[in-house]
């Protein structure tokens, strides 16, 4: 996650709390979006500045044959990082999260335009997935509707995807990232354009692909709060209720209707009688009709737009993170567990031993802390892994820890990137034979620190996996102590442990080695 790194803004945070200055930067396929604001709580800050640069990043990405972000596309999206890196020094931001999404995501040139944000720009730019975008739009909306008592539907419309989440109450129970956003469809069907019957028609099949997931699992009364410039760029052409808090109600049949109009109109003319912008005219009817879909899906006859997006839940993110608040720690550990574990189910994976393996692991990580030296991204990263290390069962047993690898590592996890992504994939792989080798996949690329977290995280996995090695649970809790430069591990367990007793002892080297200390092994009565 993006921080300033001087020495003064780490003082500010640790010892001033609020007030608080911190910064979003939305690196998106349509735009690039500045915002600043200070906090004086939590939940309470007041804008200091915001800023969109229409660079289309997209348009270079999503074009067939493309794929790469180049010429003056490139130069203009640096000179835009590069201006919001001047306005938060001049506001004195100390604080920032700054991110990439789809377009920058699938560039195959994408790890060194994020290196010239750094060199060129002083911006510390981070590529997310697209679960991370529907998690931290859905932590910016929080602040905005009373999300309780009902199920709803997220959905965000960006240049290059739609991010679809369910959340239940204040907790995303799933979200997925599909490749159908607005300049992606414009790029797709272009030539259609012109023809608005044939146009719509395309666009409405080719997000036919939406359909099955969120009609099987949404129940009656599910809420739709969609997110993303165009659809409130289309609550305001259709004069959608506004309320006290900036919402918008958008009803279904208005949306319809606006599609009709769109539908008949060029680019050309949306710019001179709805008076859109040139970058909102060409992509506003495909991003209509997605919002639209995805709305019949669910049955709702309404749209709720709360008005704020990625880069407001970019700002909230970066507050929580600078202040280290405990309680955004333990909403990231839910998060990340209840991301797992939708994972795990959609592999029908044998819940409980995850969860149990997920929660010695976890124990075993804080008892050790002053030996591993890790911190709390890495117990969620362990987490993680625990909970899905035997998905790749699903495949085949054989070498199933391999299946775990590739399926994890091309899943969405709640807050993790692509790299930490990567890095769960391989402390799940590592849960079981082969220790790591720079010779195998993805670890190769691994830098020596990350190298020496996985293993660390893989020897910790190891050993909680060992202790439920019959998948019935019977250690109920674990201690860890190190003593005459021993550890001595005492499990407490209920029934017969011969099995992980044995199993300990055969997982035990690299968890040894990474401790450098003998390991002395009791068992207990659980009381």
């Amino acid at each position: 996650m993006a921080k300033a790194t001087s020495e003064s803004a780490q003082v500010a945070v640790n010892g001033g709390g609020f007030p608080l200055r911190a910064a979003g930067i939305d690196v998106g396929s349509n735009a690039m979006r500045l915002l600043v604001g200070e906090f004086t709580g939590s939940a309470t800050w007041t804008v200091l500045a915001q800023q969109r640069m229409p660079v289309r990043l997209g348009a270079c990405v999503f074009g067939k044959g493309r794929g790469v972000i180049e010429g003056p596309t490139r130069d203009a999206a640096i000179d835009a990082l590069r201006l919001f890196r001047e306005r938060m020094d001049a506001l004195n931001v100390k604080v920032y999260r700054a991110t990439a999404t789809s377009a920058v995501r699938e560039a195959t040139n994408g790890a060194s335009f994020v290196r010239q944000a750094w060199d060129e720009a002083g911006i510390e730019l981070e590529t997310i997935t697209g679960g991370e975008e529907a998690r931290l739009i859905w932590l910016a909306t929080g602040n905005r509707i009373d999300v309780q008592g009902r199920q709803w539907v997220l959905v965000d419309l960006g240049g290059g995807s739609v991010e679809v989440a369910l959340a239940d109450g204040d907790e995303v129970l799933w979200a997925e990232s599909h490749a159908m956003g607005s300049v992606r469809l414009l790029a797709e069907f272009g030539q259609a354009a012109h023809s608005p019957g044939r146009f719509r028609k395309l666009v409405g099949e080719y997000i036919h692909t939406l359909a099955s997931r969120i009609s099987l699992e949404t129940e009656p009364g599910t809420g739709v709060i969609a997110t993303g410039g165009n659809i409130e760029e289309l609550a305001s052409l259709v004069g959608a209720d506004v309320d006290s808090r900036g919402v918008a109600r958008l009803r279904l049949k208005d949306l319809a209707r606006m599609i009709d109009r769109l539908a008949q109109l060029s680019a050309e003319e949306r710019i001179e009688e709805l008076d859109l912008r040139p970058d909102r005219a060409d992509v506003i009817l495909p991003a209509a009709l997605v919002y639209e879909r995805i709305a019949q899906m669910t049955g709702s006859d309404e749209l709720i737009v709360p008005n704020v997006g990625l880069k407001e839940g970019l700002l909230v993110d970066a507050m929580h993170d600078a202040l280290q608040h405990t309680e955004h720690a333990a909403r990231q550990q839910r998060d990340m567990m209840t991301g797992a574990i939708a994972l795990g189910r959609r592999y029908l994976f044998d819940e409980a031993h995850g969860r149990h393996v997920a929660m010695l692991a976890a124990s075993l990580f804080d008892q050790l802390g002053s030996q591993h030296g890790l911190g709390e991204r890495d117990r969620r990263i362990l987490t993680a892994a625990g909970v899905l290390h035997d998905i790749g069962q699903h495949i085949s047993y054989r070498k199933h820890h391999k299946h775990s690898y590739y399926l994890i590592l091309n899943a969405s996890l709640p807050d993790l990137g692509p790299r930490d992504t990567l890095i769960v994939a391989l402390v799940a792989r590592y849960h079981r034979r082969a220790e790591p080798s720079g010779s195998h996949d993805g670890y190769a690329d691994l830098s020596s620190d990350e190298r020496g977290r996985v293993s660390w995280l893989a020897a910790l996995l190891r050993i909680a996996d060992a202790l439920d090695r019959q998948h019935l649970q019977h250690v109920r809790r674990v201690d860890a102590r190190v003593e005459d430069e021993e550890l001595h591990i005492c499990v407490h367990a209920e029934g017969d442990v011969l099995l992980e007793e044995w199993a300990i002892e055969k997982k035990a080297r690299l968890f040894t080695r990474m401790l450098g200390l003998d390991l002395t092994l009791e068992i207990s009565e659980a009381s």
